[in-house]
């Protein structure tokens, strides 16, 4: 019988998959479910943030007792190294040397031609070589690309110290046949572990896969989660069903792998990570207090905000202290700490006082004091009910109008004297500003969280 040999390129997909990171607690949660189903080796993506990214890397490479950690090593000798910083306290590293090898990929990619591809395909498998035993070179976009240069751009890798090649279906068009005939034609070349990533995007990753073996490869890539790519499930399945007849087997625990990817999915698959399109931007954001000052900002940006580290350490320490009474938060929550959070400014305006008058039958009327600067201004204005009335009588005590891009109002506490919560958002310049205000009085609330939000805005442009 043949060992097939799976890599787990689960966290590499859903990086590419999804707008908001998983959660640190998440990856390695993945790689925890993918270490103890029998999977030989398990891929990370590639190095985005240096500061972040290494924690997270390290904390993986730690805690995976069995399965080989892998990681791409980018395309500067200061990217490997940095590669292996993150890795080089697992027990079994590998790093990978991945690079596009059709035309239009290098080309597109960067910028480069054949004989240039080659040259830093022997760079960078040497510098990698000199650091770690276990180096893959990975042919990406190997289906579109010229046979003959496949061929030499593996030998280049092999002479300067891949232990393995792997060849990558990217475009996702290639037929189980055609995976077949280039498996056989560099297993012909190179006496090396070959393995393979195939697409589903048009429903035949498992053939594929199952030719590819069939030719000689030695491994394939699967994921427990993802679009268009082998499952896991599928192929551990299909290994238990016709591993005699094929002369294959894997180290897969067919028993535990359908139950324990069920159970890894039902604990990441929030709102987050909805795939549907119709699913709004501000659905998908859900935080806690794993989540790192990255995703903070992320899900910042996605409610149209532009923090600061600065303010989104100070948001974050806020969600990690709701948190512990919440397991999480989504966009709401997020949304009224980056309020009272984020951005904090002297205050140039102080309200003094409000009046204002409203019935069923008439306009509302306010007239609103503010203090600035010791100098008394004040505004009188109607308006379509109080809160619009009491914004327009500020806007006529300073003499300018704001974009107003959303208000929203909530009980924090429970009766008839509950405490409210108001959130005012404003928009200068093309930016995004919230203010926050609590009062039992809804309107003092929601004065409070304008003068809040105001006062950003006049403390920035000044």
């Amino acid at each position: 019988m043949k060992k097939i040999n799976i890599t787990d390129i689960t966290l590499k997909e859903l990086s590419k998959d999804r707008e908001i990171s998983l959660l640190f607690r998440e990856k390695t949660a993945v790689a925890s479910c993918a270490d103890s189903l029998g999977i030989d080796a398990i891929e990370l993506s590639g190095v985005k943030n240096e500061r972040e990214d290494k924690i997270i890397y390290k904390t993986i490479s730690q805690n995976v007792k069995e399965s080989i950690v892998a990681l791409p090593v980018g395309f500067t000798k200061e990217e490997v190294t940095l590669s292996w910083e993150c890795i080089k306290e697992a027990a079994k590293p590998r790093l990978q040397v991945e690079v596009p090898v059709s035309t239009v990929q290098m080309e597109y990619i960067y910028h480069i031609k054949e004989e240039k591809m080659l040259e830093k395909i022997a760079e960078l498998t040497k510098e990698a070589k000199a650091l770690c035993s276990d180096v893959e070179f990975s042919a990406l976009d190997a289906t579109r690309a010229d046979i003959s240069f496949l061929v030499a751009a593996a030998k280049i890798a092999a002479e300067n110290g891949a232990t393995i090649i792997s060849v990558s279906d990217d475009a996702g068009a290639a037929l189980p046949y055609e995976i077949g005939e280039i498996v056989s034609a560099v297993k012909a070349e190179l006496d090396l572990p070959l393995y393979v990533k195939v697409s589903d995007a048009l429903g035949m990753a498992s053939a594929s896969a199952i030719e590819a073996i069939k030719n000689g490869a030695d491994g394939v890539k699967s994921a427990m989660a993802g679009e268009n790519i082998l499952s896991s499930g599928v192929i551990s399945d299909i290994v238990s069903a016709r591993g005699d007849a094929l002369g294959i087997e894997t180290n897969l625990k067919n028993t535990k792998i359908h139950r324990s990817i069920d159970d890894l999915l039902q604990s990441i698959n929030h709102e987050a990570y909805d795939s549907v399109g119709a699913v709004s931007e501000k659905k998908k954001i859900l935080l806690d207090a794993d989540s790192t000052i990255s995703q903070v900002s992320q899900a910042a940006e996605v409610l149209g905000y532009d923090l600061s580290d600065e303010d989104s350490g100070n948001v974050l320490r806020a969600i990690v202290n709701v948190c512990e009474k919440k397991g999480s938060i989504g966009a709401k929550e997020l949304e009224a700490l980056i309020a009272s959070e984020a951005q904090r400014v002297p205050s140039t305006y102080h309200l003094e006082s409000y009046t204002t008058t409203c019935g069923n039958k008439m306009d509302s009327m306010s007239q609103v004091t503010l203090k600035c600067n010791d100098e008394i201004i004040s505004g009188v204005s109607s308006g379509d009910g109080p809160i619009d009335s009491v914004f327009r009588a500020i806007e006529q005590s300073i003499g300018f109008h704001y974009e107003l891009d959303d208000f929203q109002i909530q009980a924090v506490t429970e009766g008839k004297e509950a405490l409210g919560s108001a959130i005012v958002k404003l928009r200068n310049n093309g930016k995004l500003y919230s203010g926050n205000g609590i009062s039992a009085d809804i309107v003092a609330a929601s004065i409070r969280a304008y003068i809040n939000a105001l006062n950003k805005i006049v403390f920035e442009e000044n």
